[in-house]
């Protein structure tokens, strides 16, 4: 059994659908397809049970999904030792700049435990470039958020949070308990420029387009709610300076904390950040 076939399998195993385990690869689903019936006839056994809308795992594809998770773990181990002992390990991390996140603090922790020796460059990109220069490829991985373009890239979903809109605290609308972005229609929002990443951008005008100031980072955002009485959408949670308020919107929906990488077999330590991540987001 080759470990890509394998990971062919965990993705097909986790996903329960050849079809987006396939786009979850970057891959076609023919050949993905072949390779697990390659896989079934090397263990001698059916992995899954097949259907129209997916698939499931039959019993002997549960006990081989734990083993193969062990199997590509040590693997993975293998490989940062060897690279360690070659040199030093390096992780260039991509992260929006004014992030606030705690899960990032228990990330931060948890990875420095795993990877004691590891040496981690932080690129702070600021609202124009979801991506945190991972496109560009300027930075490894990225802990960012969604939605924005994946295509060429692995995204993988670590957590989901309401949002609302920010305003002064003096305006009319503060005192509300909820709101929904059509009681915004007629208010400037700050904008990104002209270029940003469109699923980004309609994302964040609440799905319309927006006339107001053109802004590219978050004390730009909320200082254009103080100083002009704009308007826009923030995740719920996060900490506001004095004369700002903000108003759920239940009907919007979340805003998604995300891990993102580029291609399908990433570097052994860009896998183990990702896997030490969803960990850190679940507790």
């Amino acid at each position: 059994m080759e470990l890509r076939t394998l990971r062919y399998f965990v993705a097909v195993a986790e996903e329960l659908h050849f079809g987006r385990a396939a786009a979850r690869l970057h891959m076609s689903q023919p050949p993905l397809s072949r390779a697990v019936k390659q896989l079934e006839g090397d263990v001698g056994a059916a992995l899954f049970h097949r259907s129209a809308t997916g698939v499931t795992l039959t019993a002997a594809g549960a006990a081989l999904l734990e083993e193969a998770r062990a199997l590509l773990a040590r693997a993975d181990r293998a490989r940062l030792r060897v690279a360690a002992a070659a040199g030093a390990t390096t992780l260039t991390l991509g992260v929006l700049g004014g992030s606030t996140d705690p899960g990032a603090t228990r990330l931060a922790a948890a990875f420095r435990r795993r990877h004691p020796a590891a040496d981690v460059r932080i690129r702070e990109s600021d609202l124009t470039d979801p991506t945190c220069g991972l496109r560009a490829g300027l930075v490894d991985v990225a802990l960012t958020r969604g939605p924005f373009d994946g295509s060429g890239l692995s995204v993988h979903a670590l957590r989901a949070d309401p949002v609302g809109v920010v305003l002064r605290s003096d305006d009319p609308l503060a005192r509300r308990d909820r709101l929904d972005p059509a009681d915004l229609a007629d208010r400037r929002w700050f904008r990104f420029p002209t270029g940003t990443d469109p699923l980004w951008q309609a994302y964040w005008h609440g799905g319309e387009p927006r006339e107001g100031p053109v802004v590219r980072g978050v004390q730009e955002c909320l200082q254009a709610v103080l100083w002009n009485g704009t308007v826009g959408v923030m995740p719920l949670g996060h900490h506001l300076p004095e004369g700002l308020a903000v108003v759920p919107l239940p009907d919007m929906a979340p805003s998604r904390v995300v891990v993102a990488w580029t291609g399908a077999d990433p570097d052994p330590l860009v896998r183990s950040f990702v896997r030490i991540a969803t960990a850190a987001y679940r507790d």
